[in-house]
């Protein structure tokens, strides 16, 4: 018997997309993806939406319905040159204000100007976040040993649709593509960093997997991939613990195999 993990619903591939700054043009954004059915996480400065450029506090509910809410830290300052005190206002009070907005826990959060060290790490999980995406580019389609220091697999500009092939034949266990960037570089941009580039990925990439590829939320895919971490086999690998609430997916002898809550046999 051959045992290996799925994604949800028995999917083999994911996507992820994760952009930063609530700058308006997240409207034009979330509009493409509603579209085709894509999954994105949107990293917000809460104390900057007052601002003409930036998504309105008040939007956060309707506009982002479906996506995930996620913090971004309160002014967006370099963590390296503020006190641990502040640190800890910034990400708390981001945290609260979007909370009340978006109306559930928000676990989740993009590290401004890329900045994390041992720190900043500290100060993240004291305040109850589980994931946190640096603003590298790993250029693969692996999943994170360290969801606190969360890599993405490129920028938008990194010729995403000609990575869409690369992705198609990728051979790692529970590929994941995670695309990253903001929604402001669109208009100013043109070739790979451009309106007509994104929509031109969301429909090629649709196209070529359909609903063979899980689209999901950055928090989704932590979930999901946390509790599968957590699974136990019995020795003789006919049963399967899943302490988790989450329905999870095996392949089983080429088959997709859901395994609930609980104690599953396989065979």
């Amino acid at each position: 018997m051959r045992i290996k993990y799925l994604y949800k619903y028995g999917k083999k591939k994911a996507l992820t997309m994760s952009y930063d700054d609530c700058s308006t043009e997240d409207r034009r954004l979330v509009e493409l993806f509603n579209r085709y059915h894509i999954k994105g996480t949107f990293h917000l400065i809460s104390g900057q939406m007052e601002n003409d450029w930036r998504v309105k506090l008040e939007e956060i509910p309707t506009l982002y319905a479906g996506h995930e809410v996620s913090c971004h830290s309160l002014t967006h300052p370099f963590f390296d040159q503020i006190p641990k005190e502040e640190l800890l206002y910034e990400m708390l009070e981001d945290k609260k204000r979007l909370e009340a907005a978006c109306g559930y826990p928000v676990r989740g959060m993009s590290y401004p100007n890329g900045i994390v060290n041992e720190d900043v790490l500290t100060c993240l999980k004291a305040c109850g976040f589980v994931y946190a995406r640096t603003a590298g580019s790993s250029e693969n389609f692996k999943l994170p040993e360290d969801f606190m220091q969360w890599t993405g697999t490129c920028h938008h500009s990194h010729d995403i649709i000609g990575k869409i092939e690369q992705f198609r034949t990728a051979y790692y266990a529970l590929p994941l593509f995670y695309i990253w960037g903001h929604s402001f570089e669109f208009p100013r941009n043109s070739g790979n960093n451009s309106w007509a580039m994104i929509e031109e990925f969301c429909d090629r990439f649709t196209a070529t997997f359909e609903d063979s590829v899980w689209y999901a939320t950055n928090i989704e895919i932590y979930d999901y991939v946390t509790a599968l971490r957590r699974v136990s086999l019995s020795a003789d690998r006919t049963m399967v613990f899943n302490p988790s609430a989450e329905t999870l997916w095996f392949e089983v002898d080429g088959e997709p195999v859901e395994i609930k809550s609980g104690v599953t046999k396989l065979k």
